[in-house]
């Protein structure tokens, strides 16, 4: 298959570099092109733009940041989708509105092309180790002829459905339950802290006995350890994750109170310069209101 990716951001360089490891042959893509660099050695094709990105590719990935990127590449004035073939196949890895996953699905099935949504969970040392799940969402026959290249990328796929938005839901709920217990592991290690109680100890109580969970392990010790630079994940993006969440649930009357809350406090992170750092530093929201 010819394959293009574009996207060479924090995820999408080391999933590039992972399907060329397999052996696949690519063709890459990134705004800033000099992103490509890192992936010389292994002698991907650099395209110029996303047409030529896309022109005769079997299997388009996009690997992007948010719903306006993946528009702007998609149907911009260099937009891919007018030069992907009938029959091609692309997969958005990209977390995006339902919405958008939708509408992507009709442009494609107009073309005579097939859309499939195939969001990752997983940060960007994930990504590198291939430990990322992969929620996919389509036709069952597109899903399987990927199925080689998500096996290049990540430990498992998760299967959603036919519908697209399906994976998107999935992802959005599934980035609101890690931001919440980010700013609950926040205000109790600030609790404790206040207390005199060390965050570690906490932490070693709640993994150790209570929660079990690599979420609260691995996003635990960011916080207990105040490691918020260089961001894996931008708070910046948490906040983009929370205001999908919230559009998508006010389109079906879908009450979120708690995700009304979390947006505030990440504008509360904005607002205090913390945009860069990352998501995480929603527990140095907590420790700096418990004037920490």
């Amino acid at each position: 298959m010819k394959i293009s990716f574009i996207g060479l951001g924090n995820m999408g360089l080391p999933m590039a570099r992972n399907l060329l490891q397999a052996g696949h042959k690519l063709t890459v893509y990134n705004r800033t092109s000099a992103r490509a660099d890192a992936l010389a050695s292994l002698g991907p094709t650099v395209a110029d733009s996303p047409v030529a990105a896309a022109r005769g590719a079997d299997v388009l990935f996009t690997m992007l940041a948010d719903d306006a990127a993946l528009e702007n590449v998609m149907l911009g004035d260099q937009g891919a989708l007018g030069a992907l073939p009938r029959g091609a196949i692309h997969v958005s890895l990209s977390t995006i509105s339902p919405a958008l996953a939708r509408w992507l699905d009709e442009r494609h099935r107009v073309a005579g092309q097939t859309y499939v949504a195939a969001p990752v969970f997983g940060r960007p040392e994930a990504a590198a180790a291939k430990q990322l799940w992969i929620v996919a969402a389509g036709p069952a026959a597109a899903i399987e002829r990927c199925r080689p290249l998500f096996l290049a990328l990540g430990q498992g796929v998760i299967l959603a459905g036919e519908a697209p938005p399906r994976a998107n839901v999935i992802k959005l709920a599934g980035n609101f339950l890690l931001a919440a217990a980010i700013e609950a592991m926040g205000e109790a290690f600030a609790f404790a802290r206040k207390n005199d109680v060390p965050p570690t100890y906490l932490l070693d109580v709640v993994n150790g006995h209570l929660f079990r969970s690599p979420i609260y392990e691995n996003y635990g010790k960011l916080i207990a350890e105040e490691r918020y630079e260089p961001a894996g994940f931008k708070l910046t993006y948490g906040l983009k994750d929370i205001r999908l969440v919230l559009g998508a649930a006010d389109a079906v009357a879908a009450p979120m109170p708690l995700a009304s809350l979390m947006h505030d406090r990440y504008i509360s992170a904005v607002a205090r310069g913390w945009s860069e750092i990352d998501w995480a530093g929603l527990g140095r929201v907590a420790a700096a209101d418990a004037g920490l």
